[in-house]
């Protein structure tokens, strides 16, 4: 049985290239964002209003990428994203970046589920809409 994969295509731009023509490496980070932000739209809206709201703070604690090959301008990436893990308030996913059925990179991320407090932030547990829409993308 395959793990269902959540995708998001990303047309590169030619803003996100250096002056050699290929894109510079902190943008692969950003596509991770872009999917996940993406993934909340799609499965876990109240958990996007929650963050839009401020009653809710989806702080990146940790985050790595591998790269095996260049994208270019006007290359079409897709972003796969899968989960690694959930814990109390933490939600870890991979990333897999392809061109062409071509890996380009792979990607992880963690993400701690946080509440404003003062001048602080506190943990919290994982929403409930969060964990349910996680757990359709593990393997």
């Amino acid at each position: 049985m395959t793990t269902p994969v959540y995708h998001y295509r990303h047309l590169v731009t030619f803003d996100e290239t250096n002056l050699v023509g290929n894109v510079y490496f902190a943008h692969y980070l950003h596509w991770q964002g872009h999917c996940r932000e993406r993934f909340l739209l799609d499965h876990a809206p109240g958990v996007l209003k929650a963050v839009q709201s401020g009653e809710l703070a989806l702080v990146t604690v940790s985050c790595a990428m591998d790269y095996y090959a260049e994208s270019f301008g006007l290359d079409v990436i897709d972003v796969g994203m899968t989960l690694r893990g959930k814990g109390a308030n933490r939600v870890e996913m991979d990333f897999q970046f392809c061109r062409d059925d071509v890996t380009v990179a792979i990607g992880r991320q963690t993400v701690a589920c946080m509440r404003r407090d003062g001048d602080r932030t506190v943990p919290v547990s994982v929403p409930e809409e969060l964990a349910r829409a996680v757990e359709m993308f593990a393997p």
